[in-house]
């Protein structure tokens, strides 16, 4: 078949962590000096404040309680989510919060972007917007890394039953095969693609740290060569994100970041326990696409016959699921077609 493989677009955000009562990004003005000019940039700025407010209240109403995870209680009037409780799910101030959606002259980190980002349930594109309404350069990949072009999707594609996908060097998952989806658990496609990120399920998905055989040694393996990547990024906002939210989520990589231990790439054999065929054994290879050691295409070609019989497997449960998708979403299409010629009647 000549199915594209699957992209993705955004990297790991950080978690939700327990609100302070601190701003994590103090209230600064955002005013400059006067000048040729700073009448008209004082009016354009304020117009973004007002659609940024706007935006975020938009957002803000259209979301849940139980979204969130949060109890509705019974004199709740709010559409949606309350500020306050926006602002604790973020980790920020409610005043400052509130002054967000009041357009106030004051300016966020990116950070703190991310956070309400994830805390609002934005998607890649509203994502984007709430960016650039802030005058913020969004850190994830998207913003980044290099677009995964046809002919890299091409390859993935034509590499099934291989398992194989696109990493960058902070192991953020750009694009992969329909078999890759299915190696470390039953869809990646029903991941979040903020969460699509090996250290990050290594450390916090449950399904995914299941089908790791040698999961302890795994994990402090990949908190080393994560290690041994961020030391040509210090300081990077995106890599700042990541780290901030493993060590929010999972003790374990507390604990195995706290070893200082470094670790280079190579290539290795792993098992994997696959939810459908069962144990898999498989030569991991990275394949570097560009010079300064960035993005990669990772293969995990298999190990020995009984494990090329059970990729081949899963490659087909991957192509059977797709054809089941495919026809749900053209009798979907049907239907709504005709309920729209029976209205026009």
């Amino acid at each position: 078949m000549t199915t594209m493989a699957r992209e993705t677009t955004t990297s790991a955000v950080p978690a939700r962590p327990a609100a302070t009562g601190q701003d994590p990004d103090p209230v600064r003005p955002a005013g400059g000096g006067a000048g040729p000019g700073a009448g008209a940039a004082s009016r354009a700025g304020e117009i973004r404040r007002h659609e940024l407010a706007t935006f975020l209240r938009s957002r803000r109403e259209r979301i849940t309680p139980e979204q969130v995870q949060l109890p509705r209680g019974r004199r709740r009037r709010t559409p949606g989510l309350r500020r306050e409780e926006v602002a604790q799910l973020s980790a920020v101030g409610v005043t400052w919060y509130t002054w967000l959606e009041q357009a106030r002259d004051i300016q966020v980190s990116e950070q703190v972007l991310d956070a309400l980002a994830r805390t609002l349930l934005l998607d890649t594109s509203e994502r984007a917007h709430l960016f650039q309404l802030a005058g913020a350069v969004d850190p994830s990949p998207a913003a980044q890394c290099a677009v995964i072009t046809p002919a890299l999707r091409q390859i993935l594609t034509h590499l099934e039953p291989v398992p194989a996908c696109i990493q960058n060097n902070r192991y953020d998952i750009l694009a992969y095969n329909r078999t890759y989806a299915r190696l470390m658990m039953r869809d990646l496609d029903t991941v979040p693609p903020a969460d699509r990120n090996c250290v990050l399920l290594a450390y916090t998905d449950a399904e995914w740290r299941a089908s790791i055989v040698l999961l302890d040694e795994t994990m402090r393996l990949m908190a080393a060569r994560l290690r041994a990547s961020m030391a040509g990024h210090l300081g990077e906002p995106a890599w700042k994100t990541l780290l901030k939210r493993l060590r929010a989520e999972s003790a374990e990589f507390r604990e195995n970041w706290d070893r200082y231990e470094v670790a280079g790439s190579r290539g290795k054999t792993k098992k994997f326990l696959n939810p459908y065929v069962g144990l898999v054994t498989v030569d991991h290879t990275d394949l570097w696409l560009a010079p300064d050691l960035g993005a990669r295409m990772v293969t995990y070609a298999p190990h020995d016959d009984e494990s090329r019989e059970r990729l081949d497997r899963l490659y087909a449960i991957a192509l059977e699921a797709e054809a089941e998708a495919r026809a749900e979403n053209q009798d979907g299409a049907g239907a709504r077609s005709r309920v729209e010629a029976a209205g026009a009647v």
